[in-house]
């Protein structure tokens, strides 16, 4: 099995890029998430019904659709992409931080879903007391709000972190496939299989991926366990 860890430089680049991505991702998209999951759990308001398919709208639509309306958007000829390009000096288009806004892109809804049903399960009654004792709404959402939906938090970052793992799709279509640049596992997985002799490269880099990704639905699991029994205890 010393195969499975024998990896070329560039299978290793491939790893750290992912893990890069996919952290990125996944910071980047916790505080659009967590409004985002208020507004919809909380919010009464026109067109709620209209964001709750907008958000959602990346788990129905086929990941290169997503990836080329990305690219529309966010490339250097797009509205977006123009303007950060000029103004900022940000380029997402066929660079690592484009493939880290497609893999949050694709990401955020499975990430504000587990927020919301979170949020919606809090007892409000306790955010009302805080707030009869002079609580400013802000406080007694740090400190009331937060800790209860904390195992939502947690499993909602790792659900995108594990999606981000496994985004090929929009990836591909947003960035290419540039080995050090944008080719991340699954890029590089698909490069194997379509080259002879790559059978065993494509099969380490899928079981690398089962890896990381299992050990963080494992570890996803256990923080929202004991954080749930803390609470409990206090």
């Amino acid at each position: 099995m010393s195969w499975l860890l024998d990896l070329t430089p560039d299978e290793w680049n491939a790893v750290r890029l992912s893990i890069k991505v996919a952290t990125v991702a996944m910071l980047a998209s916790l505080p659009p998430g967590i409004a985002i999951a208020l507004l919809l759990a909380r919010g009464q308001f026109w067109g709620k019904t209209l964001l709750n398919g907008v958000v959602h709208l990346p788990l129905i639509l086929p990941p290169v659709v997503t990836g080329y309306l990305l690219l529309l958007t966010f490339g250097k000829r797009g509205p977006a992409g123009a303007f950060l390009a000029e103004h900022f000096g940000i380029v997402f288009s066929f660079r690592w931080t484009g493939a880290a806004l497609a893999c949050g892109v694709m990401g955020f809804p499975l990430m504000v879903r587990a927020i919301r049903l979170s949020i919606e399960a809090v007892d409000r009654k306790m955010e009302a007391a805080a707030g009869t004792l002079g609580a400013n709404p802000l406080w007694v959402f740090g400190t009331i709000t937060v800790p209860l939906i904390l195992p939502g938090l947690i499993a909602g970052a790792i659900l995108s972190f594990a999606k981000a793992m496994g985004e090929f799709g929009a990836t591909i279509t947003f960035v290419s496939n540039i080995p050090g640049e944008t080719q991340t596992l699954p890029s590089a997985i698909y490069t194997f299989t379509q080259v002879p002799g790559g059978d065993e490269g494509a099969l380490r880099l899928t079981l690398i991926s089962i890896v990381i990704s299992m050990a963080a639905l494992v570890a996803s699991e256990v923080l929202a366990r004991r954080v749930g029994r803390r609470m409990d205890i206090e």
